[in-house]
């Protein structure tokens, strides 16, 4: 059998909520909960259904950890907000 290697863009949304779901061993109910407090913001079909790249199932894992070291929602938006703005000053710093 001949191996296939596929080469998705990582903010390409591909994967169904469910599969989401399975991947970051979360529920559907939970990745629904998370969109609407603003922690995902998958991208939509036209139809509107939901659909999750590989850095949403990234970010889902880094949740799902920082809610089993006791943080809320509340309490994990600000640490990936903070986190996104250190990745943007390091970035600033980088490139002058």
């Amino acid at each position: 059998m001949q191996e296939v290697i596929l080469l998705i863009d990582p903010e390409r949304g591909v994967f169904a909520i469910s599969v989401a779901a399975e991947l970051s061993g979360t529920t559907v109910q939970n990745l629904r909960a998370y969109e609407r407090s603003g922690l995902l913001e998958p991208e939509r079909t036209e139809g509107g259904s939901r659909r999750y790249s590989s850095a949403d199932v990234e970010r889902l894992l880094h949740i799902r950890a920082l809610l089993d070291a006791g943080l809320n929602t509340a309490g994990i938006e600000h640490v990936l907000a903070l986190e996104s703005k250190v990745t943007r000053l390091e970035d600033e710093l980088n490139s002058s």
